[in-house]
This record gives C-alpha cells, sequence and structure tokens, in this order.
C-alpha cells in the first residue's frame, strides 16, 4: 500500500509501549522506558509498519493507534501508542509514567522543544478520549485502563482563549 502523503526526507516511527502493572501504567519495550524507534520505509503504511513490528516484538498487543506527527531534525516523526497486556512486561525495563505538562507553543507556530515525556502526555490524553469516544478502544481496553485514563482530560487549545478557560 502507497503512502498516503506525499513527505519530502525520511519517515520515523515513534512507539511507545504502556502497561499496567497493577495501579501503576508503566513505560516499557524493547527500548525500555525510551521511545522505541522504527524506520518507516514509502511501500508500507506507516501504521501498518508500526502495528506489524510491535506484534512480531511484542505478541498479545492489545492496540496501536497513532497519537501525533511533529518535524524533528529534517525527519517526519510519526507517533505510535501501543499497549500491551498487564503481563507482557516480562524482563523489559519498565518505568512508571509520571504526568508533565504539555509542550507549548503560540498559536500558529511550533514548540521550540518537545521532551518525549510530553510527547507521551500528549498520547495518553488522545487515548483517554478515545477511550470515550472510540467503541473499538473501548471494548479493548480493560476497566482498569478506563481508570487510569480517567485522570487524562483532553484540554482545548489554549492559545485560542488566551491561556485561560
Amino acid at each position: 500500500m502507497a503512502l498516503p502523503i506525499d513527505v519530502e526526507g525520511p519517515i520515523r516511527a515513534e512507539v511507545f509501549t504502556v502497561a499496567l502493572d497493577g495501579d501503576t501504567m508503566m513505560l516499557t519495550g524493547p527500548c525500555g522506558s525510551a521511545p522505541w524507534h522504527i524506520e518507516v520505509h514509502g511501500e508500507e503504511h506507516p501504521l501498518e509498519t508500526a502495528r506489524r513490528i510491535v506484534a512480531d516484538a511484542l505478541p498479545g498487543v492489545l492496540l496501536v493507534h497513532s497519537t501525533s506527527w511533529r518535524w524533528d531534525a529534517g525527519t517526519t516523526t510519526l507517533t505510535f501508542l501501543a499497549v500491551i497486556p498487564d503481563d507482557a512486561i516480562g524482563p523489559m525495563e519498565a518505568e512508571s509514567i509520571e504526568r508533565v505538562d504539555l509542550a507549548r507553543s503560540a498559536a500558529a507556530e511550533a514548540p521550540t522543544s518537545i521532551a518525549y515525556r510530553q510527547v507521551l502526555e500528549h498520547a495518553l490524553r488522545h487515548l483517554a478520549w478515545l477511550a470515550s469516544e472510540d467503541e473499538v478502544v473501548a471494548t479493548t481496553l480493560s476497566p482498569e485502563w478506563h481508570d487510569r485514563l480517567a485522570l487524562y482530560v483532553p484540554e482545548p487549545f489554549q492559545q485560542l482563549h488566551g491561556g485561560t478557560l
């Protein structure tokens, strides 16, 4: 399948792999608690590339969803969130997920810097919204996931109203 977009330069998939450990959301994966970067080639849709590679490395993956994109040092980075079963962390390094502020910018400008924890925060807010709006995501995630995601509330674009509600 050809890419539905025409992008000059490299495309990279950035995958955040998350699981629950009891009541705690954990960031894990083949790169431990760092984002997992996968090169995407034009012959395959980026979602299919990410889904296939994640499923090959982490059997039983529950969900792979694209949450955002950004231009970073000459590369288009597509961010994916992969939810794996709670017992799939196994020997992989894992770290609890702490809340962080989102990257902020002016109304018509990109942020000057974006830390990967801010990208993860955005991805989890996106997943929380999907868990309440998308039937497939809602039924795929366990009640424990819904409980954890209830703490992530999507917020409006602050620059449209001066940063205050």
